[in-house]
């Protein structure tokens, strides 16, 4: 076994990558690269009827897009099939395994015998022991044919993990488990420890879900020749705020969704640490080498991590404004061209983004609120809910007016703008009137600097808006 570390990812190639198989890349680059050693990456594409080439591809360009990168080229289980077939052989001439001929429907009444045994689920190892002559005719027939290891019949496995202390299970728990289907494919198990073998994987960090899975995989291991164990350490789950697992019902999960309601990579890899680990420090915003300076597999915490969405939209807001107005534009003009089209003009746009850096969470969000710099007049629309709150204002029309008379003859900079001298001389306070003037000009009560947005959309533009929305208000 190498003397440096060895980490590993591997995904399997079914969907967009899920934030917590993200998180556990995460960990595992962060683990290798802290101690100067290295971080492979390999698809468990063994299932073949559910793995997909842009899955594969999908996955490489969602670690690139956090920033996480690989050593060497990353390896496909599905061109590896003869070689775990091999280790098959080399456990069924060691008697180590065996083959099984079971329909489905005898293996459904071999748990329906256990269950009234007041046994656990399983299969009994009853094609252990079948003659050459007997396994011979079960072929013939064309039944299906499974490899099955052979599990220890008394003792138990034990293997010392890194969050959880020593685990254990008794062998006679765990029945003997496929290790090669009747499509002559792997599963999970043998693939796991033929590799991982091969890759001189030295630590495994990985969630608590698979934390059963590592027995077999162990036995698997000595049975082909691996003295040595892995350090393992499995994580904790992420789960909901209502501490169930994380699904779309609870809004986003996959990396793509995040990235195209626009959280930043850097934020999102830096929420994605959080979960479950926290620097020595305490901070909270960090970026990818402050993270590889600081992880300590010792403060993953034992207990599950909640996503909150709330709390990513805070980080991301922290990491936009460390951005300079220029990449934060950079980062936000791919969503606005497809948003606004022909209508986007990049120079107010530009400072669009400057006045709004200060508020924003998201890229959409930026984007978002200065919808109303970049529709035809006769397109924009004012929200429900805000043309509610300018209609219960106080003498809302003569603030209306008022504003129109001033953005007449003002000078047009930011400062000379100001409309609160004007609500002031109204005898009418600011911030019960400016949701009103808000709603007028950007079509919601809340939204950009609304002197600054004015100045933006500049004098006709601004007048307009205001003289439409009194006209509407004369016809209600």
């Amino acid at each position: 076994m190498s003397d440096s570390p060895r980490t590993r990812f591997a995904p399997s190639p079914t969907g967009s990558l899920h934030v917590g198989s993200a998180r556990t890349a995460l960990f595992n680059y962060l683990f290798a690269r802290h101690h100067g050693g290295s971080f492979l990456l390999r698809i468990e594409d063994t299932d073949v009827a559910r793995s997909r080439e842009e899955w594969i591809e999908g996955i490489q360009s969602d670690l690139r897009w956090l920033g996480i990168d690989w050593d060497g080229e990353p390896a496909l289980q599905s061109t590896r099939f003869d070689r775990y077939r091999d280790a098959v052989h080399q456990l069924l001439q060691q008697g180590l395994a065996y083959e099984a001929f079971e329909t489905p429907d005898e293996l459904e009444g071999i748990n329906e015998e256990r269950r009234r045994a007041n046994l656990p689920p399983g299969y009994d190892g009853r094609a252990r022991d079948l003659s050459a002559v007997e396994r011979e005719c079960l072929r013939a027939e064309g039944r299906p044919r499974v490899v099955r290891f052979r599990t220890p019949d008394d003792g138990h496995s034990s293997f010392d993990d890194q969050i959880r202390g020593e685990v254990s299970v008794e062998w006679s728990t765990i029945s003997d488990f496929v290790i090669l289907r009747s499509d002559h494919t792997p599963t999970f198990f043998l693939a796991n420890a033929v590799d991982d073998l091969e890759m001189e994987i030295t630590h495994v960090l990985r969630g608590e879900d698979l934390i059963d899975s590592t027995h077999r995989v162990l036995a698997l291991r000595q049975a082909l020749g691996g003295e040595q164990q892995p350090i393992y350490a499995h994580m904790p789950l992420i789960l909901s705020a209502d501490r169930s697992k994380l699904s779309k019902r609870h809004g986003a999960v996959a990396l793509d969704e995040f990235r195209d309601v626009g959280i930043l990579a850097e934020s999102m890899v830096n929420y994605l640490a959080l979960l479950g680990w926290s620097p020595h420090d305490g901070r909270e915003v960090l970026s990818l080498t402050e993270m590889i300076e600081a992880f300590d597999l010792g403060r993953v915490g034992h207990t599950a991590a909640i996503f909150d969405h709330q709390k990513l939209e805070w980080l991301n807001g922290e990491h936009i404004r460390g951005l300079t107005v220029g990449e934060l534009e950079g980062r936000a003009i791919p969503l606005a061209r497809e948003r606004f089209r022909h209508h986007l003009d990049v120079d107010v746009f530009h400072e669009a983004v400057a006045i709004g850096q200060e508020r924003a969470s998201t890229l959409g969000a930026l984007v978002d609120q200065m919808d109303f710099l970049f529709c035809d007049d006769g397109e924009f629309e004012i929200a429900p809910e805000s043309w509610d709150k300018l209609v219960a204002t106080d003498r809302v029309l003569e603030v209306l007016n008022a504003a129109h008379v001033h953005l007449e003859a003002c000078e047009w900079t930011v400062d000379a703008i100001d409309l609160r001298p004007v609500l002031t001389a109204l005898d009418v306070k600011p911030r019960k009137a400016m949701p009103a003037l808000y709603t007028a000009i950007e079509g919601r009560h809340a939204g950009l600097p609304l002197f600054d947005s004015i100045a933006l959309l500049g004098r006709s533009r601004a007048r307009l808006r205001l003289e439409r929305a009194m006209e509407r208000l004369a016809r209600a």
